[in-house]
């Protein structure tokens, strides 16, 4: 069912689009509550004669669309996450936890509206883009860093693991130096022997 939406639904469209819904859906709730009317004839030609009053609310929502946008453009999110040992993210940072992050902000944007070049799985600072209002976008980073508590964890652990491989080498080069040292005192008990055994035969 065809309807003329008479005020922004953010899962549909803006004011003035002609948008496809179930009849239930426009019946029950978008005609009732105001947000849409049925797109017949007679409804597209009230539309028309509206076009002024509804192009000044359209440049409304437009202008604080545009304000919006300039206090998303160049924002930077940061989000503290907690890594695997391959250092992976345990999860991944979704679009909701996004739209979330900036309605603490004050800003609204849909999480549906909020677009990431890929899915973020990882460490580092990455580019997103939140539609506002049909052709206007803006830009904010989303830089992910490792828990605080954890970091420290790792770097605890990293330097018992470089204290251990220090001892193991240690141990290694000292077994080593100990098995030089006693071979030649082996060597000399040898010769010792075949000389008494030589001086015997000598005697005899």
């Amino acid at each position: 069912m065809k309807v003329i939406l008479t005020e922004k639904v953010p899962t549909l469209g803006n004011i003035g689009e002609i948008v496809n819904v179930s009849a239930g859906h426009a019946r029950n709730y978008l005609v009732p509550n105001g947000f849409a009317m049925v797109a017949d004839e007679g409804n597209k030609r009230l539309l028309a004669a509206q076009q002024k009053s509804l192009g000044k609310k359209i440049q409304a929502q437009r202008d604080a669309a545009n304000e919006t946008k300039k206090k998303i453009e160049g924002l930077v999110i940061e989000l503290i996450k907690k890594v695997g040992a391959s250092g992976k993210l345990f999860g991944t940072v979704t679009n909701a936890e996004l739209s979330k992050e900036l309605e603490n902000r004050g800003l609204t944007v849909e999480r549906r509206l909020i677009h990431l070049d890929a899915p973020i799985k990882g460490l580092g600072t990455f580019t997103a883009k939140a539609k506002i209002f049909q052709d206007i976008e803006a830009t904010f980073k989303v830089k992910v860093a490792i828990d605080p508590k954890q970091a420290e964890e790792l770097k605890l652990a990293q330097e018992e693991a470089l204290k251990a491989a220090e001892a193991r080498k240690k141990a290694a080069a000292d077994a080593k130096a100990a098995g030089e040292s006693a071979t030649p005192a082996a060597e000399m008990t040898e010769e010792q022997r075949l000389k008494m055994e030589v001086d015997k035969l000598l005697r005899s």
